[in-house]
């Protein structure tokens, strides 16, 4: 063995966990501030009253909140923050299917304390009503009362028209640096189109989040906000990369 090899070889193996680490991280604040801006706007001001954002506004808040950490942390790891967008990069080959299980982990967790943080400050409200929490639901459980048919449908397309956004405003032949704001426009619009079918899951870790606090039957219901968007992306990603793009990316 050459003399420093050992040593050369350590550092390497640290500086590619010190990587992973940064990733995972960026993954789960990222996630965070998804479920912390976008189902905070709708628990604390779309339900204040008289000066409520309504669906508008809420649907902007998470459209920003996609589009500022893709600019803060996209560059260290893709930017996902949702399990969909996850699995949509690993079928369209831009996130390697060893790191897919990890990214989730990090993006659930993240969710799960934005909605925890925003438990604490929303029940710090006298007359302030947990109920549904923001969570996401079809029947009775629908803001719009739509069926699981539609939901599932209304989930199902929605993100895989995400992915194909994702994809295409991320791909090499796309304009520079203008990613971020075409997905957050795109998650904006599909908050004003589903906000009333399901209030808007499109990302696992963003419905489980605050299911886990819903006094409602929302727990029941997550395996579609699961299914759908998880196909949905998978979806998507097949459309982009054998029907779209030129270069297969």
């Amino acid at each position: 063995m050459k003399p420093g090899y050992f040593p050369s070889y350590c550092n390497i193996i640290e500086i590619q966990e010190r990587v992973v680490r940064n990733k995972l991280a960026a993954e789960f604040f990222g996630t965070f501030w998804l479920v912390f801006g976008g189902c905070g706007s709708a628990l604390i001001d779309a339900a204040f009253p008289n000066l409520g954002i309504g669906f508008l506004g809420v649907a902007l808040a998470f459209g920003l909140t996609v589009l500022t950490m893709a600019y803060a942390v996209g560059g260290i790891s893709g930017g996902h923050f949702n399990p969909a967008v996850s699995l949509g990069a690993a079928v369209g080959g831009r996130l390697p299917w060893k790191d897919l299980v990890p990214y989730w982990v990090a993006q659930v967790l993240g969710g799960v304390v934005a909605a925890s943080v925003l438990y604490v400050i929303t029940t710090g409200r006298p007359d302030f009503v947990v109920g549904s929490f923001a969570s996401n639901g079809y029947g009775d459980l629908s803001p719009g009362h739509y069926s699981l048919t539609a939901a599932f449908v209304t989930e199902l397309v929605l993100t895989a028209g995400f992915l194909i956004v994702i994809l295409g405003s991320t791909a090499k032949t796309a304009p520079s640096g203008l990613g971020p704001l075409a997905i957050g426009f795109c998650l904006t619009l599909i908050h004003l189109v589903s906000i009333p079918v399901t209030n808007t899951s499109v990302n696992p870790a963003r419905s489980l989040a605050v299911a886990v606090y819903a006094q409602t039957g929302a727990l029941g219901q997550l395996w579609l906000f699961w299914t759908a968007p998880l196909l949905g992306g998978a979806l998507g990603a097949v459309i982009w990369k054998y029907l779209i793009s030129s270069d297969g990316e």
